[in-house]
């Protein structure tokens, strides 16, 4: 669940070069100068970062590596129950450290012989086509911070425990790798913004919010419920409807809250059928048809 003002929080580069995220009154860390000068330190690293060169790395604190440590632990807990078979494969094919934070540079060193991917840092809010453009090739934008200590099992942004945790879990899955990348290659094939949005919304409520009927229960694959100590609880009280990309594409969802409408699969491979030739094939034309006959 991400308050939607807060996951475009603005990241400005001051004139004396020092960098500042501005957070929302209502945020956990608004009123904690240690939190707010931490954002600022961790979000000027991916503003100097140079493609090509090693990630700079994080100094996390040791309260930072506990509320990971505990965060991880729990959500590991609620996987084996909710989790789809092939994203508790990439947990164990991964081997994420569940006492620390890893640095991005050590996630990429982990899960780039495993499918090729690598990860990017960001600052804050990525460009939809820059976000899912470099997905074609095997590169993943990912935030380095984490949420405030006092409300660990919530975030109003996301945050390193859902972009890796959440994510790059899934991302060494050669089969949910595949379409992230495919992913990326539609939003590239695709030009006008409209066409752009329905691809992000197709993603949202699959990659991002997915389930999956596996051995006559619903699991979750997405990355958003998978990372949610409470949401993870509540998706299969949702109103679930038939994976449809018509539907997909152009349903309004509202990210200030838990998702109450999503679409299942009735497999993985009914998943890379209908999403994965969807993205594999897609263009403006075909999408334009899909939004109309939605209507």
């Amino acid at each position: 669940m991400f308050e939607e003002a807060q996951y475009f929080a603005p990241v400005a580069a001051q004139e004396d070069g020092s960098v500042v995220v501005e957070l929302a009154a209502s945020h956990p860390g608004f009123a904690d100068p240690v939190y707010r000068a931490r954002r600022n330190a961790i979000a000027a690293l991916a503003l100097g970062y140079r493609p090509g060169t090693p990630i700079p790395a994080a100094e996390y604190t040791e309260q930072e590596h506990e509320v990971w440590a505990m965060v991880s632990r729990e959500l590991a807990i609620k996987h084996a129950k909710y989790a789809t078979a092939e994203y508790l494969d990439g947990v164990d094919r991964l081997g994420l450290p569940a006492d620390r934070i890893p640095q991005l540079e050590e996630v990429s060193r982990l899960l780039e012989p495993l499918t090729g991917f690598r990860y990017l840092p960001a600052a804050g809010l990525v460009p939809l086509r820059d976000f899912y453009g470099v997905l074609a090739d095997g590169f993943f934008h990912s935030t380095q911070y984490i949420r405030h200590h006092s409300v660990p099992f919530y975030t109003p942004e996301p945050d390193v425990v859902h972009e890796v945790i959440g994510h790059a879990n899934a991302l060494a899955s050669d089969r949910y790798a595949a379409l992230y990348r495919l992913a990326g290659q539609a939003a590239r094939r695709v030009e006008g913004e409209e066409a752009l949005e329905f691809v992000s919304k197709v993603f949202w409520f699959t990659l991002e919010f997915g389930v999956m009927r596996e051995q006559g229960e619903l699991r979750a694959y997405g990355a958003g419920i998978l990372s949610s100590y409470g949401e993870i609880e509540e998706f299969r009280g949702m109103d679930i409807r038939p994976l449809e990309l018509a539907a997909m594409g152009t349903t309004h969802y509202d990210i200030t809250k838990y998702q109450d409408v999503l679409f299942a699969a009735e497999s993985l491979e009914h998943l890379e059928d209908v999403v994965g030739g969807f993205w594999a094939s897609c263009d403006d034309d075909s999408i334009a048809r899909l939004m109309a006959s939605a209507v």
